[in-house]
């Protein structure tokens, strides 16, 4: 996968990659020829007391160093540039993939795991590539060539090579198969670590509520030991492989002194070539040793690599049409036609043969027990799933037929948890409709019944304090009350004027009059809208023009409130659970 994702991301740095190859291979050249000159300088020059050939010979290889310097610096710089720029593609291209999932594909793969691919392993992708840039293009280079000059300087000592070299690879090929293993558990103990963490962050107020933190603090406990584990577990291996490549370079240069001296004794090699052949092959050995460096990091990124692929190679379940349609007539009219839907893996349907219609400037509210499939059915009109049988129709036209940009301009869903994002209250209200006027922010502010607390919101300190719209609101409005984030969120929605409204259980932290006054400017304001309501209690929605009682993810009764409460058993349970029927007859 690794090689997927290169030859897919790094053709179009092309040009500096062949800058990388030719600038390491004039670098590794330059670094292969000082040996054979130093080599000249003690035959040449000091074994015969020519001083003028050991200046000669060391101004060549000033030269060839300086020269040597420039040219890995200019490698490196291409061999960074290249990574850098890959790993910022990978990060778009999981975000882009990613902002594409459907609710299924981001509950299948979950929210840490998936900010683990977008960050960490990303970053293993991008350092090895920005080592093997690196080190890779100069180590077989340096390890050919190394051989080959090591041979041209005295051939009777190749056979040290031909021992060590193996003896290593044998050693580096154990390690490696090792590690492997080792790097894949690390990923998914990094996932466990993210999401406890996140949860514990999250839940925050819960675990303090109950009292928990003993029990939270065990668990991260026991995710930090496993990864903890598993990083000491490599790093014995990163140990081991020290000392054994030590001990394989001072025995091959102790068998290149006692072997080449007895040559150099009986006058079949100079004592500067077999000088150049010690260094000869130190290099051959370096290079394998930073072969072996990269070949340790190498497991992690593959590992990295197929869950960075796993990623871009998930096809999010809903697609853009292939011929899409746009409504003749844009009114806001929503129709269930025969609608189940199931939740992947799931015994039994969350909805089950649901039909209705939702009329322009009429309200239609749903209520039922909870698990009863509200939310659900509400999740299916923006099209955050699609039906497992059936149609949803906007203005008569198939949700799976409309252009996502159309059903993102129709529909306008209210959450159940108000969720804020950081920024000014303006920039929240924006969100959906980035060129709304100040004046359209505070017409959505008064009818949401936000108007007044906004005005007086002040945060900040000396000139960093703003007021009103340009007060700070925190990551998930955590500075506010549940009730100012969920008015707040409702005004969000009305900022962006689609023209089908979903207010999933949106009233729940408001009080009676705030509750009241909120839904009469609903009322008053969105008269050409279609509204569709899921509710708990029963005062908020007995203005309804229809009211859909649901129970066990199917549709049991229907009706305005009074007749509900004379034809339906189920509806009068629930209204007798929160007040008398007579008080709201």
């Amino acid at each position: 996968m690794l090689g997927t994702l290169w030859r897919r991301y790094l053709p179009p740095y092309t040009p500096l990659l062949v800058a990388v190859l030719v600038l390491q291979l004039l670098a590794t050249l330059a670094t292969l020829y000082l040996p054979s000159l130093n080599a000249r300088i003690i035959d040449e020059g000091v074994a015969v007391g020519d001083t003028a050939q050991v200046w000669r010979i060391g101004g060549q290889m000033l030269a060839v160093a300086l020269a040597q310097v420039v040219v890995a610096i200019a490698a490196v710089w291409c061999g960074a540039r290249v990574a850098m720029a890959l790993g910022r593609d990978l990060r778009r291209a999981v975000y882009t993939r990613v902002d594409d999932f459907s609710a299924e594909e981001l509950g299948r793969f979950g929210a840490p795991t998936l900010i683990t691919r977008g960050t960490n392993d990303v970053n293993q992708v991008q350092m090895v590539t920005l080592m093997g840039l690196n080190f890779m293009v100069a180590v077989p280079i340096m390890a050919i060539g190394g051989i080959i000059m090591a041979i041209r300087e005295d051939a009777g000592l190749s056979w040290l090579v031909w021992v060590s070299v193996p003896v290593l690879l044998v050693i580096v090929g154990y390690l490696v198969w090792r590690l492997l293993p080792l790097f894949q558990r690390m990923q998914g103990n990094l996932d466990d670590v993210n999401g406890v963490l996140r949860e514990q962050i999250i839940g925050l107020r819960v675990v303090r509520a109950f009292v928990r933190e003993d029990f939270e603090t065990g668990r991260f406990t026991d995710a930090n030991r496993a990864i903890t584990e598993t990083s000491v577990a490599i790093g014995r291996l990163f140990v081991l492989m020290g000392p054994l490549i030590t001990m394989i370079l001072h025995l091959a240069t102790a068998a290149v002194l006692w072997f080449g001296g007895h040559r150099v004794d009986a006058g079949q090699v100079q004592i500067g070539s077999l000088t150049a052949f010690m260094q000869y092959l130190l290099q051959i050995l370096v290079a394998v040793m930073m072969g072996t460096f990269m070949m340790m990091m190498l497991p992690r990124a593959v590992i990295s690599a197929r869950r960075i692929g796993e990623v871009l190679e998930t096809q999010p379940s809903l697609h853009e049409p292939a011929s899409p349609r746009l409504p003749q007539r844009r009114e806001g009219r929503v129709e269930f036609q025969d609608v189940t839907f199931a939740y992947p893996g799931a015994e039994a349907p969350v909805l089950d043969g649901v039909s209705f219609v939702a009329e322009p400037g009429t309200t239609t509210a749903i209520i039922g027990s909870t698990g009863a499939g509200k939310t659900t059915l509400l999740n299916l009109v923006p099209r955050l799933y699609d039906p497992t049988r059936g149609c949803v129709l906007i203005d008569g036209v198939p949700l799976t037929e409309l252009p996502r940009e159309e059903i993102t301009r129709a529909v306008g869903l209210v959450p159940q948890r108000a969720y804020l994002f950081s920024g000014t209250v303006a920039d929240t209200l924006r969100f959906g409709a980035p060129e709304a006027t100040e004046e359209q922010l505070w017409e959505a502010l008064r009818i949401a019944q936000a108007e007044d607390f906004v005005r007086e919101r002040r945060t900040g300190e000396g000139e960093s304090a703003a007021t009103g719209l340009a007060s700070r609101v925190r990551q998930g409005g955590t500075d506010l009350s549940g009730g100012q984030r969920q008015r707040l969120s409702i005004a969000r929605t009305l900022v962006a004027r689609p023209r089908v409204y979903l207010f999933d259980d949106s009233f729940s932290a408001l009080d009676v009059t705030t509750d009241a006054r909120l839904r009469a400017a609903l009322d008053e304001t969105l008269g050409d809208a279609t509204r569709i309501i899921v509710a708990q209690r029963v005062a908020t929605i007995t203005g309804a023009d229809q009211i859909l009682v649901l129970d066990a993810g199917r549709i049991v009764a229907r009706g305005t409130h009074q007749e509900l409460l004379a034809s339906s058993e189920t509806y009068r349970e629930i209204v007798d659970s929160q007040i008398s029927a007579e008080e709201l007859a």
